[in-house]
Formats: C-alpha cells, sequence, structure tokens
C-alpha cells in the first residue's frame, strides 16, 4: 500500500479571482451607454443633388436665388447689387429669416413647375458650421437642388 505524503499547497495552486462580474458589470456599462447616447443625424445624411434642367416649356423661368455667407457668419440672399441681408452670427444655428425666405421661393417655384435651385456661395473665412446651418435649413424647406462656386 502507498503512503500519502502530506504536502503544503504551492503558490500555483491558489485560487485565482474570479472574473464573470467584472464581465457582468462591463456589458451593464456597455448597455447603459448604449441606451443613452442621443442619436445624431450625419450632415451626409442630407439628400442634395445637383440641378437637372426638366421644367415645362409653358412654365415661367425662374432663377436660381444666391445665398452669402460672410466671414463673420452674416447670411444675404441676392446678387451683388441687390443683396438682402437676413440672418447675422449670433450662436444661434436657427436660421428663422433665411427659412422664411426660402419658403416663399420655393412655393414660387413649385407653383411655376420648376425645381427650385439654390446656389451657395461661403466666404473663404465663413465657419463650416455655418455652411452646415444653411444646408440643413435648405433640407427642412425640402430644397434638393444646391450648387457651389468653383474656387
Amino acid at each position: 500500500m502507498k503512503r500519502r505524503h502530506l504536502t503544503r499547497p504551492t503558490d500555483d495552486d491558489a485560487p485565482l479571482p474570479d472574473a464573470s462580474p467584472l464581465i457582468d458589470i462591463c456589458f451593464l456599462l456597455l448597455i447603459y451607454f448604449l441606451v443613452a447616447a442621443t442619436i445624431v443625424p450625419r450632415e451626409s445624411d442630407l439628400s442634395l443633388s445637383l440641378p437637372v434642367p426638366t421644367r415645362q416649356p409653358d412654365s415661367p423661368e425662374i432663377e436660381a436665388i444666391l445665398i452669402r455667407i460672410a466671414d463673420n457668419g452674416a447670411i444675404e440672399v441676392g446678387s451683388e447689387g441687390s443683396s438682402l441681408p437676413l440672418d447675422r452670427e449670433d450662436g444661434s444655428r436657427d436660421l428663422p429669416l433665411l427659412r422664411s425666405h426660402l419658403d416663399l421661393y420655393a412655393a414660387a417655384a413649385r407653383a411655376g413647375g420648376s425645381i427650385p435651385v439654390v446656389r451657395v456661395e461661403p466666404s473663404t473665412e465663413a465657419s463650416h458650421q455655418r455652411l452646415i446651418d444653411v444646408l440643413n435649413t435648405l433640407a427642412a424647406v425640402g430644397i434638393q437642388s444646391a450648387t457651389f462656386p468653383d474656387f
């Protein structure tokens, strides 16, 4: 018969810590942050396209409207000589005057059977956020045809 030897446990036989509660907490935090996060629409989701020359022959010609964004964020509508200042940079991302002006323009263009077309000319020093605000206003009004100048 064999004798048993009493041995002391070595460090290798020490119990390992249980990692399953740590994994549970990680998954709970992940679920919490996914549920608590707000989804912000990306600017690339705006459906803007280049204008297509489709109009009925008997409808009147409606010119494209020109929107200029100045260095300081002020927004003007119209040509060089007859520009109408609408919204200025005051920290607000809403452009109520531009929106009402574009609502009238889009309604007139659609009543005439043509597609409302907008030319956006931002200054080289204008902020990118201000340009995105103008594009968001165009999308809110329903104008999907916008052009930009060649720099």
